[in-house]
């Protein structure tokens, strides 16, 4: 009895081990993490750490717009600032997914994943794709052959884009109702495969929209995008090698 007893456990064992290989294998090489468990030696300035950049000095004055507390990333918008708060880490890859817990604390913010090559010049500060999350939508966006491009972006800020452009313009954004709450953490999972983006919170699928821009091969950066306030735990970057077909 109490081999069989044994013989079940290690089975067990076995099976939850290659289950967890599995899933590991299916997310690709884990290229990057951060739990943000880590303290600030002053509150005046962004000090993040770990590979990070923002834009508060550029675009706020110097002004900190990112603060490390309670074992995550609290990002808002300092009142002098002329731009969205920018926040920056390397990450290269073609394909792969970003895993992080959020929380949005006011009805009117947002979280948005930019993927960006600052080495590709087609396109207006190499901005590539990006997952807009917000409480009650969620945009999914290829930049790259939409708004970005930077000709079409030209002739946007000259007021020139022809009604051609403009409808395929609206053909580079697909749109998601969502059902959030403020101040409560979800947990999203945001995957790149090819020419498709997808999106899922809390394990359930939010969307997937596909678009050539999205496939471009060399994706170096992720930056998260916050016009207000946005709140960010436990990040994780994939590389997947082999991307499923």
């Amino acid at each position: 009895m109490k081999k069989q007893l044994l013989t079940l456990c290690t089975l067990a064992v076995t099976s939850a081990l290659l289950s967890t290989a599995v899933m590991a294998d299916k997310r690709g090489t884990l290229i990057f993490e951060d739990d943000f468990e880590r303290n600030e030696s002053q509150e005046t300035k962004d000090e993040i750490g770990k590979g990070w950049g923002s834009n508060s000095k550029t675009r706020a004055a110097g002004n900190k717009q990112v603060d490390l507390k309670n074992g995550a990333m609290y990002i808002y918008r300092h009142k002098v600032a002329d731009h969205g708060v920018s926040v920056t880490h390397d990450a290269e890859f073609e394909n792969g997914s970003v895993e992080l817990r959020f929380m949005l604390e006011n009805a009117n913010d947002s979280l948005g994943l930019d993927f960006a090559d600052s080495k590709f010049k087609e396109v207006h500060a190499g901005h590539l794709l990006k997952v807009t999350i917000g409480i009650k939508k969620v945009d999914l966006a290829d930049l790259k052959t939409g708004v970005m491009n930077s000709k079409i972006r030209e002739l946007k800020l000259a007021d020139k884009l022809t009604p051609e452009i403009k409808a395929m313009l609206k053909t580079k954004t697909k749109r998601f109702p969502v059902k959030l709450k403020a101040g409560q953490w979800y947990t999203a999972v945001i995957g790149i495969n090819g020419e498709t983006l997808s999106l899922s919170i809390d394990g359930k699928p939010v969307g997937s929209f596909s678009s050539p821009g999205i496939a471009h091969p060399t994706k170096r950066m992720l930056r998260l995008a916050v016009p207000k306030n946005a709140v960010v735990d436990d990040l994780k970057i994939y590389s997947l090698t082999n991307p499923e077909k």
